[in-house]
């Protein structure tokens, strides 16, 4: 290991977010009071003409009470499943790399997962292990700040990256790329496996489920991910010892279900029975089609999608798209999906077209609206 990665000690981070740092520390750097929000519309135009979406903040969607109505409703509902997908994908991170590990998770899809990963191998394992959340952005990279301090501090542990979801896994492309970067910088051997909880493009190894079902984490934005806004790089806002950026929003207080999220899910951890397949020591025999990833040239085509990065394909990305990006329409597998709830009220409270697509791989797709 080069004596440089060492040279420089990277100043501990200020706290900010909502959750305890019991449970996760965020290496990002306070942008309150440095950066405002950027309307839908601007926004939409200038990621369109070659800007970059990491360079501005959308506005937060304020949901309606019928929309609120229906996370609560979901969580409720889905709680048994998701802590279930938790303790798989729990077992096999710690089956892969023993005890002696860090967490670290991709802000801020991944920090809620990350949180539960930490509270199953706390309250079932009995390890209390050192919990990150970090920042990284497609055509930029992952924080190297962050990982430079995490290494300063937990010398020999080994790196788990986690997140929540995946779509046509272009942040599992990004992590492989930046890990392989910093490993030759700095002469290390970070692991770039993703461990996710669900992983519906085949594009990971270690997962909980491969459905491409609703987390309720995905219907909300900062409310339900610490009040942190996503991940900004900017160089007039981030020096060069600074961690990547991010917004705190602390007048959303009253309103967050952050806590009250991972709280719910880890209710359920001591009534999990999880098949036998989670305990077995078979990691790396999965396999990583990218079969989502291959389907979505067929919608491209069908309706002359100029860049494929227009296409967000799953529940997930589905939802952010009609959070905080301009949507053409979404295309569902079947508008009975009882999982798409979520999907139809923003769909309806939007304006925005729903077809039924036959033959996807995903429970449903969003389409960007592409400006001339």
């Amino acid at each position: 290991m080069k004596d440089n990665l060492f040279a420089h000690p990277i100043p501990h981070p200020v706290p900010m977010g909502c959750y305890s740092p019991k449970d996760v520390i965020f290496l990002l750097k306070n942008l309150n009071g440095l950066l405002a929000e950027t309307d839908l519309k601007t926004r939409e135009r200038i990621i369109q003409s070659g800007g970059h979406y990491s360079e501005m903040l959308p506005i937060e969607y304020e949901p309606t009470q019928e929309y609120l109505d229906l996370f609560h409703q979901t969580l409720r509902e889905s709680a048994g499943k998701v802590a279930q997908a938790v303790g798989i994908v729990s077992e096999r991170i710690l089956k892969k790399n023993g005890s002696k590990m860090v967490l670290v998770s991709l802000a801020r899809a991944g920090t809620p997962i990350g949180i539960l990963v930490k509270r199953y191998l706390l309250e079932i394992k009995g390890l209390d292990l050192p919990h990150y959340s970090i920042s990284i952005i497609r055509g930029k990279g992952i924080d190297e700040n962050a990982l430079i301090y995490i290494l300063q501090n937990h010398r020999d542990a080994k790196i788990q990256f986690i997140d929540g979801w995946t779509g046509k896994g272009a942040i599992t492309e990004v992590l492989r790329k930046a890990c392989a970067e910093f490993n030759i910088k700095y002469e290390v051997e970070l692991d770039d496996d993703l461990a996710v909880l669900a992983d519906p493009g085949y594009c990971v190894k270690t997962f909980g489920t491969r459905e491409d079902f609703l987390i309720p984490s995905a219907c909300l934005n900062s409310t339900v991910s610490g009040l942190v806004s996503r991940t900004v790089c900017r160089g007039d806002l981030i020096g060069e010892r600074d961690f990547h950026g991010a917004r705190f929003y602390e007048e959303l207080r009253k309103v967050e279900v952050s806590n009250h999220f991972v709280d719910t899910i880890a209710k359920e951890f001591k009534m999990l029975k999880l098949p036998t397949s989670a305990y077995k020591n078979d990691y790396g025999q999965e396999e990583v089609s990218w079969q989502g990833l291959k389907s979505l040239t067929n919608i491209k085509e069908t309706y002359g999608i100029r860049d494929i990065n227009f296409i967000k394909p799953g529940i997930g990305e589905t939802t952010r798209v009609l959070l905080r990006r301009l949507p053409e329409r979404v295309l569902v597998d079947s508008i009975k999906n009882k999982n798409l709830k979520h999907i139809m009220l923003l769909c309806e409270d939007k304006g925005v077209p729903v077809e039924e697509y036959p033959h996807l791989t995903y429970s449903c797709c969003g389409i960007v609206k592409q400006i001339s």
